[in-house]
């Protein structure tokens, strides 16, 4: 079996009891140190940042997430202000970052000018890059975590940006990401699955903090093998310095576990 003698981690907090018996069914040891903590809406300040973005006028509006872009209504609805800022999603150019945004927007008749093409942040920033941000104001809504690649291109081009948090991440717990950075650094595990974007930015915050950055990228760049389970998690990684890594064609966790054991047979 590809998997036999390799300790596989998973960063993920949810099916994390699948994907262990796939890896089990390889004859591998799956170990679940979850990387990303809980979520929670952020719903007083998202209500104050609505209030005002109504009051002003934004030439922009960015979604990142369609989840995020219907809480944003439901919220706004809740406030008697839905048809408000449904028509100043109207009447303001718009971008989207992934298929579900997308999704979620033209449900509601909005039709985005910008959108990228692979589902990633940075295929966003392609898009935008054909338009004049000089003295424009921007609305971006996020999800849980800050895009400082978005964010900067846009301050850098000229913009004025407000950022809307619909919801905030908890950070994990830390003795399991403590216990994760010393297996990683003293070469206990052999590859590590990535399920969210979420996982690898709290990883490097912690490890930024503790001053293990250049331990953990030299343990992912000499022996122990990244597993990104699609492209918006990939690019997480190599943002923050981690290029050798295997990722599946179809985005999906059992997908991701079948990429490794091939990886490995070869």
């Amino acid at each position: 079996m590809s998997l036999e003698n390799k300790k596989v981690v998973l960063a993920a907090s949810r099916k994390t009891e699948e994907m262990s018996t796939l890896i089990e069914k390889q004859k591998g040891t799956p170990l679940v140190r979850s990387l990303q903590g809980t979520v929670f809406l952020n719903d007083k300040q998202v209500k104050e940042d609505l209030e005002r973005a109504v009051q002003e006028k934004f030439d922009w509006m960015i979604f990142t997430t369609g989840m995020g872009a219907n809480t944003l209504l439901d919220l706004a609805e809740e406030m008697e202000i839905r048809d408000q800022f449904l028509q100043m999603m109207k009447d303001t150019d718009i971008g989207a970052r992934g298929y579900k945004t997308f999704a979620a927007l033209k449900k509601i008749g909005v039709s985005p000018l910008a959108k990228d093409d692979d589902g990633t942040i940075n295929g966003l920033i392609q898009s935008l890059k054909q338009f004049d941000f000089k003295g424009k104001r921007v609305m971006v809504q996020l999800h849980g975590e800050n895009a400082p690649s978005l964010v900067t291109y846009l301050e850098e081009a000229g913009a004025t940006v407000m950022q809307i948090l619909p919801y905030k991440h908890i950070d994990p717990d830390l003795d399991t990401v403590e216990l994760f950075c010393q297996e990683v650094m003293q070469s206990k595990v052999n590859a590590v699955c990535f399920t969210a974007a979420i996982q690898v930015r709290s990883l490097f915050k912690y490890v930024t903090e503790k001053g293990y950055t250049k331990e953990i990228l030299d343990a992912f760049g000499d022996n122990i093998l990244a597993v990104a389970v699609g492209k918006v998690t990939a690019e997480a990684l190599r943002d923050e310095g981690i290029e050798r890594m295997v990722q599946p064609e179809l985005e999906r966790m059992g997908a991701m576990i079948k990429e490794l054991s091939r990886y490995y047979e070869k």
